[in-house]
């Protein structure tokens, strides 16, 4: 069972599951590309990034998942 990863914000919150391809997140989160960028992963415009996990990407680029996700879910809340 993956860890799931939450933002509270206002009324709503938004959910990052590690399982999640990092294609989804970006197109779901545009923010978020700019986190990826950061750190170098390669994803943006990938064509593994449709099939790569958040969880998979981390590992294949040496990224602190923990670290990372809550990265991304300051830019979706910003």
């Amino acid at each position: 069972m993956s860890r799931m990863y939450r933002r509270k914000t206002h009324s709503r919150s938004t959910v990052i599951d590690p399982d999640m391809p990092v294609d989804e997140i970006m197109r779901r989160w545009p923010a978020t590309v700019g986190v990826m960028i950061r750190h170098r992963m390669l994803c943006v415009g990938c064509p593994i990034g449709s099939f790569h996990t958040v969880t998979e990407a981390c590992a294949e680029h040496e990224v602190e998942e923990e670290a990372f996700v809550r990265e991304l879910l300051a830019a979706i809340g910003s």
